[in-house]
């Protein structure tokens, strides 16, 4: 199977067109696609440095005529990695790119306005939490470690609408913005990878398995305590499969939300049930914001959402709200329609060493309201049944 080489590692300031287009060498196990960037730099003489923010045009071609002002500019993360005579490379998260990528076809499609070669441009824009990667993100600290710089750039009005993996969004809202779109959801689960061991319980005794999600180690932990786990395992999919294939951890888990968006499915050596590792909040979905008073986005936003995912996710949120959680704590969430049509809701908490793990479950009415209720009530008895200070450790 191919093994993990680089993506684009850098970005001058560019118009590109971006591809999926395997990356390749030989001699591993797993094996990583990408995007592939056809790019066209220019040279600037040296001034003050620019606004680390590159805008990378999604046409096919560039117009040798003036260029077209792009009627939307999607917002998406990114990494600054070097900056010489105003030319400022990047590297994009991958997965963030995807999503981005995956909103721009979609706009097209439902408008034909937008089909026109630049009428969308994808921004891509460095968060902490693409800059801070040398410690776990429970240490870093703060919420919207991943969005910030985004919905600051949409309230500035450097782009038009920002699109965010939801388990990143804080449960609040920035002031004079509103999310008011969720695409459908991919599939929640979460991926199993390993090189010797076809699932978590073939793993021997103090097997090395690398995260950077609490969640996941935690419930990792509870099941087996025989295993170690690596929390600050970090970085975007591709880094933590060559990590992998280094032998750093013999195991990692990753969302195969991700993996399914990357095409990289190739990868998964087993999928793990519900039941067996609970998803976090909002997994697998995409929430894409903008402007309180962009009315034109909004219309153009409202064509996209898909509406049992939306509720899903406020469900889940209202939990997570309740809870008050933080990068700290432990918490998994997911609701669900059911066979007759309900909401079925599966939520928990737990020690980061797994040694408590506290569930609870709701079902009711597939409508908003009741929804909303299902997940504060089930976050009201965790926290009632944790006790003072559970959240604190």
């Amino acid at each position: 199977m191919e093994t993990l080489t680089s993506l684009c590692a850098s970005r001058a300031l560019v118009s590109h067109t971006a591809r999926p287009m395997p990356i390749s060498a030989a001699g591993s196990s797993v094996s990583a696609k990408g995007y592939a960037c056809s790019i066209k730099s220019r040279a600037f003489p040296p001034r003050k440095q620019r606004a680390s923010v590159v805008k990378a045009a999604v046409a096919v071609e560039q117009q040798t005529e003036k260029p077209k002002v792009a009627l939307v500019r999607i917002g998406t993360r990114g990494s600054r990695i070097s900056a010489q005579f105003d030319v400022i490379a990047f590297k994009e998260s991958p997965l963030a790119l995807a999503q981005a990528h995956e909103t721009r076809e979609k706009l097209m499609a439902a408008h034909s306005e937008l089909a026109e070669e630049g009428a969308i441009e994808i921004v891509i824009i460095k968060t902490t939490g693409d800059k801070i990667l040398s410690q776990p993100l429970a240490d870093i600290g703060g919420k919207g470690l991943f969005t910030k710089e985004i919905d600051e750039a949409l309230i500035n009005g450097d782009i038009d609408i920002a699109v965010h993996s939801m388990k990143d969004v804080p449960t609040y809202l920035p002031e004079q913005t509103i999310l008011p779109c969720n695409m459908e959801r991919e599939d929640v689960r979460d991926a199993f990878i390993s090189l010797n061991a076809s699932s978590l319980a073939d793993l021997p005794a103090g097997s090395i398995i690398g995260t950077a999600s609490l969640r996941r180690k935690s419930q990792i932990l509870h099941r087996y305590p025989s295993l170690k786990v690596v929390e600050n395992f970090r970085g975007n999919v591709q880094t933590r499969l060559r990590k992998l294939n280094e032998g750093v951890v013999h195991a990692t888990l990753l969302a195969l939300a991700g993996l399914r968006r990357l095409n990289m499915t190739e990868n998964v050596t087993a999928t793990l049930s519900i039941d067996d590792m609970l998803p976090a909040v909002a997994q697998g979905a995409i929430g894409i914001a903008c402007r309180s008073n962009d009315d034109k986005m909004a219309e153009y936003l409202a064509s996209l959402n898909h509406e049992e995912t939306r509720l899903a996710v406020t469900c889940e949120r209202a939990f997570l709200l309740t809870l008050d959680g933080s990068c700290r704590t432990p918490i998994a969430g997911y609701a669900s329609r059911d066979e007759n049509g309900d909401c079925l809701f599966k939520g928990l908490v737990a020690s980061p060493d797994g040694t408590r793990v506290l569930e609870t479950s709701r079902k009711g009415p597939y409508a908003i309201d009741d929804m909303i209720l299902m997940g504060k009530d089930a976050g009201k008895e965790l926290l009632s049944r944790a006790g003072p200070g559970f959240f604190n450790s």
